[in-house]
């Protein structure tokens, strides 16, 4: 075999192998149901379950729709922006509408540990930690 012939059969098995991998954007999909669990606050600690339907239609390629699950009747909105996934959806309180507000690390599909807060009504703040996708 000439020193040709093995640099191009070199050359096609890696254009093989690099066609046949996932690709970014599928690795990197975050819609799905994630359990987040709150700590450290005073009216918040707890299980929440929330959806998120990564569409890019909030303006960045990780972005969409976000409800709580089971719904409370109100639908929220995610971003993605340089590794920061911020999560808002509007409850109910006292006739009046209050955020839950999510913040948290995001890379490569996966969401990790953050930050919650309540704006509005009586406000809080907390520690927020996303569970495995699909996990509630």
């Amino acid at each position: 075999m000439t020193s040709i012939t093995r640099v191009f059969i070199a050359m096609a098995l890696l254009i093989v192998a690099i066609s046949l991998m996932p690709s970014a954007a599928m690795a990197q999909s975050y819609t799905g149901n994630w359990p987040i669990t709150v700590t450290k606050s005073h009216y918040g600690n707890g299980t929440y379950c929330v959806a998120l339907t990564d569409d890019g239609s909030q303006g960045f390629p990780h972005s969409g729709y976000a409800s709580l699950v089971p719904s409370n009747g109100y639908v929220g909105v995610f971003t993605v922006v340089n590794g920061i996934v911020t999560v808002t959806i509007p409850e109910p309180y006292n006739g009046e509408l209050e955020f839950l507000v999510f913040v948290a690390h995001a890379g490569y599909g996966r969401i990790g540990k953050g930050a919650y807060d309540l704006a509005g009504g009586p406000g809080d703040t907390g520690e927020a930690v996303f569970g495995a996708k699909n996990g509630c």
